[in-house]
């Protein structure tokens, strides 16, 4: 008889550590929305107690550790707005993703007055010093509108097409403008380095989960003529059969294509001249919320307007009432 009972408790003692997973501790079972129904894999630091009935869908947390998000802005001049931008850098720190990229057009630019560049980059990079988090540059027309400007980024910033690769995720920053031309002579350009380069790129990454390209100009909205001499056609075809997205900016007006059975995306303006005449015809101010999920990306458009703080409505706190004082 002792004996069962000592038995009885071992029991009692293993079920209630099945019940409940210490925060911080080791995971001693995986956590199950039914009771005998085995999950799918341990849910780590989370302490509940289970029941028979419990008020939740299931205990799977959203919380893969190859699971990541970050933002993306769109074109802030090209007619700049000012303001726009700087509440942009606010939104985001409150978002707290884990970088943001660009898709160019980050200065005014279009002059040879190397004054004039040094003061709009101060500015610029004045509002980026408020992020809170890592800043990945792409360079739009504006930013290199001509040789001279072309050096002045290589001397600011080094490389104007690079990559990265992040939790098995491949991030393109192409470069439109290579060389600088005047939209009447082309409307963009990829070099021939830079399509040699890309070749290589997706080469030695060819196994990544998926590869997110960023670039100003949308190439693919301009005429098929013009495919073969800007590059883009040869670009396009180096992109290959991977699963990809392609994000770009430049005309001020958001779409999404279908294209090669894939997401091409021309984002508005975090910013730049805009209309403002709503979804319908693709004008707002918007920066992109992407999540990073096991084999496919999530992609929000959050309107600046939309993103608040919690001071967005503050109270004073209430004043005891006369009965209460007078208790005292």
């Amino acid at each position: 008889m002792q004996r069962f009972a000592s038995s009885l408790a071992v029991v009692a003692i293993l079920s209630a550590v099945v019940a409940v997973s210490l925060i911080g501790g080791p995971q001693v079972s995986p956590v199950s929305a039914k009771p005998n129904e085995p999950a799918a894999s341990p849910t780590a630091n989370l302490q509940i107690k289970i029941e028979d009935r419990n008020p939740w869908t299931n205990l799977q947390l959203n919380n893969k550790s190859e699971n990541f998000q970050f933002v993306i802005v769109s074109d802030r001049t090209g007619g700049h707005r000012p303001g726009v931008f700087a509440k942009a850098v606010e939104k985001i720190n409150l978002l707290q993703p884990e970088f943001v990229v660009s898709v160019g057009d980050l200065i005014e630019g279009y002059t040879e007055d190397n004054t004039q560049w040094a003061l709009e980059w101060a500015e610029f990079q004045g509002k980026l010093n408020r992020l809170q988090m890592p800043f990945f540059y792409v360079p739009g027309n504006h930013d290199l509108a001509n040789p001279k400007m072309d050096a002045n980024w290589k001397r600011k910033f080094g490389r104007g097409y690079y990559e990265f690769v992040y939790h098995d995720t491949l991030f393109v920053a192409l470069n439109t403008e290579d060389p600088p031309t005047s939209e009447k002579e082309m409307p963009f350009k990829f070099g021939v380095e830079q399509q040699k380069w890309l070749e290589d790129v997706l080469a030695k990454n060819a196994n990544v989960r998926w590869t997110f390209f960023l670039m100003h100009k949308p190439a693919w909205t301009y005429p098929d003529d013009d495919h073969a001499k800007t590059g883009w056609g040869r670009i396009e075809q180096i992109m290959g059969n991977r699963n990809y997205t392609v994000f770009a900016g430049h005309k001020h007006n958001y779409a999404r294509y279908v294209r090669n059975g894939r997401d091409y995306i021309m984002l508005a303006t975090t910013g730049g001249a805009s209309k403002l005449r709503g979804t319908a015809d693709g004008e707002f101010d918007h920066v992109v919320w992407v999540t990073m999920k096991d084999n496919n990306p999530v992609l929000a458009n959050l309107m600046l307007d939309g993103i608040a703080d919690k001071d967005i409505r503050t109270l004073p706190e209430p004043k005891p009432s006369v009965k209460k004082v007078l208790a005292k």
